[in-house]
C-alpha cells in the first residue's frame, strides 16, 4: 500500500520522540483528515440546494421524525446538538425560506411545533440524494465488506460519546 501524509507524520514523531507511542495518530489523524474531506463534500452537496450544514441538519431531523414531520424546537436542538439560540437562528432562516413553519402546540398553547413544509421536504430529499452520492464516492476505494467492517469499528469508538438519539428523534 502507498504511503500517505499520516505515514510521514508518524515517522517524524517516532524519530523525534521515540519515547512516545504515537500509534493513535495512525488511526485518529486519518479520521481527522477524512472528516475534513467529508465536511467539504457535505457543504458542497448542501450548497447545491441552497442550504448550510446546520440547516440541513434541522430539515433532516424533521424528515426522519416521520409524518407529520414536526418536532419541538427543544428536541430539534437536542437532535442537532446545538444550543437553543442556534436552533432559533436556524429556524428563523428556514422559516423565511418557506422550508419550515412554526405552529402552536395543540397540547400546550405556550409551546410551538416546527413542521417541515412540502418545499422543505423536497429540498431535504434532494440534498440527501446528493449527499449520499458524495459519500459513496468517498468510500469507493473500499469494498462493501470493508465498509461494513469499518462502520462497526467506528461505531464501537463513537458509542461512548453518543447520546441516545433514538429517544430524541421519536415522538
Amino acid at each position: 500500500m502507498s504511503a500517505d501524509s499520516v505515514d510521514g507524520i508518524v515517522r517524524a514523531w517516532r524519530r523525534e520522540r521515540p519515547d512516545l507511542d504515537v500509534a493513535p495518530l495512525e488511526v485518529l489523524s486519518r479520521v481527522t483528515r477524512l472528516a475534513r474531506h467529508l465536511d467539504l463534500a457535505r457543504r458542497e452537496a448542501f450548497a447545491r440546494h441552497g442550504l448550510e450544514t446546520g440547516e440541513f441538519d434541522v430539515l433532516a431531523a424533521l424528515r426522519r421524525s416521520g409524518a407529520p414531520y414536526e418536532l419541538s424546537p427543544g428536541r430539534l436542538g437536542t437532535a442537532t446538538l446545538v444550543s437553543s439560540g442556534t436552533t432559533t437562528n436556524r429556524l428563523d432562516r428556514l422559516e423565511s425560506a418557506g422550508l419550515i413553519e412554526r405552529l402552536p402546540d395543540p397540547a400546550d398553547r405556550r409551546s410551538i411545533r416546527v413542521r417541515l413544509t412540502p418545499a422543505g421536504r423536497q429540498r431535504v430529499d434532494a440534498a440527501l440524494t446528493d449527499l449520499l452520492e458524495s459519500e459513496r464516492h468517498l468510500l469507493a476505494a473500499l469494498p462493501r465488506s470493508d465498509q461494513l467492517r469499518l462502520a462497526k469499528l467506528l461505531k464501537s469508538l463513537v458509542l461512548p460519546f453518543d447520546i441516545d438519539e433514538a429517544t430524541v428523534i421519536t415522538r
